[in-house]
């Protein structure tokens, strides 16, 4: 992921609702992916309550061809989760990532901040799942973590480590991992590691989902682990950056958000398990460079009216609010598994906010669906 350390290539319930009837009809849990089936305990008193919150829950509960859309937001445990416990809109997340925890030993033993023990308890207070993810950009170009990651990787090691990461999930009440182990730190025991994460998590009732980018390691990812994953966040974002002043331009268009879907769909992923992945920053060419990234927000804060367009400045490219909705509209229309941003502490506030856009889309589509 791209926590600007060095370059890188909700309230949810699933019903359905019948618009000229308000008819609520709640789906069976043997109707929906492993990763919703605990969220199907809604009580009814009266259709009233369902009808007032159906403006901010019905988009990500659409089901296009029987499958329901995901809103995962990463959150970087840097970034004061208990303070952002309090200001996150749940109603429009799906799955909530915490990056990132890792071994703090060669024995596997895990990193934990106490303050996310907050966020976990408010997000399923909202039926949001919380997965932690392990490995990051800067732990995956680590001398000494990548080194200990093969080390608890290796087949010597690895039965150990998958249960230690099983104890962890469960002791933190996590409700799965995602793995986002990339570039140098990929090897050939990713895949069975997968293989055994995947065996340790299932009977525990957790998710284990990673994060992948095309050019930045997934050559060496084997097709086998895409059995594994609930599903995968394709990071589509970090074509050019920081890391080359010289090569400006969009980091992240509509055309590479689908060339990057496209490559692992071609590989066989299923598309009920794409996730694309969405960003909520930008980078800085010229008069306006900086060493690594710049937030959504920041950007807005420099420059009024920024939301409206995908560049400014001398220069800042990013996506603002139209191309986070052609990027949404784009997965609903291709029957994807959901959307995934990079990073919610990064975004703005009321109607200039990214992550309303992205619901905003979704309503839209599901409106012209009915």
């Amino acid at each position: 992921m791209p926590d600007f350390h060095r370059p890188t290539f909700g309230f949810t319930r699933p019903f359905a609702v019948d618009s000229k009837l308000f008819d609520v009809k709640l789906k069976r849990d043997s109707d929906l992916p492993q990763d919703l089936r605990h969220r199907n305990t809604m009580k009814l008193p009266t259709y009233c309550i369902v009808i007032v919150c159906i403006a901010c829950t019905i988009a990500i509960n659409s089901r296009a061809n029987g499958q329901t859309f995901r809103v995962v937001a990463y959150l970087p445990n840097w970034s004061g989760l208990q303070t952002m416990a309090e200001k996150i809109d749940y109603s429009k997340l799906t799955h909530i990532n915490i990056a990132f925890e890792n071994p703090i030993n060669d024995l596997g033993e895990m990193s934990f901040r106490p303050d996310t023990a907050v966020l976990i308890e408010a997000a399923h207070q909202h039926k949001v799942s919380v997965l932690v993810s392990i490995g990051g950009g800067s732990a995956s170009e680590d001398s000494t973590m990548i080194a200990r990651y093969r080390k608890l990787l290796s087949p010597e090691q690895r039965q150990a480590f998958v249960k230690k990461l099983g104890d962890f999930v469960v002791e933190h009440k996590f409700d799965g991992i995602d793995v986002d182990i990339e570039g140098p730190a990929i090897d050939e025991s990713y895949g069975p590691f997968i293989e055994a994460l995947s065996a340790e998590l299932r009977p525990r009732g957790k998710l284990l989902t990673a994060a992948l980018s095309k050019g930045y390691g997934g050559s060496k990812v084997p097709n086998s682990v895409f059995e594994y994953f609930d599903f995968l966040n394709i990071m589509a974002y970090d074509a050019v950056g920081s890391w080359n002043p010289n090569q400006a331009g969009q980091h992240s268009s509509l055309e590479f958000s689908k060339e990057n879907v496209d490559y692992w769909l071609q590989r066989g992923l299923p598309k009920e398990k794409a996730v694309l992945g969405l960003p909520f920053y930008g980078y800085g060419f010229g008069a306006d460079f900086v060493p690594g990234g710049i937030s959504y927000n920041a950007i807005l804060e420099r420059h009024p009216g920024a939301e409206t367009v995908d560049e400014i400045g001398s220069t800042i490219w990013y996506n603002g609010i139209p191309t986070i909705k052609l990027k949404t509209s784009y997965a609903m229309r291709e029957s994807l598994g959901g959307v995934m941003i990079w990073s919610l502490e990064q975004d703005a506030t009321g109607d200039k906010s990214l992550l309303q856009s992205i619901t905003e889309a979704l309503q839209k589509r599901e409106s012209v669906a009915r």
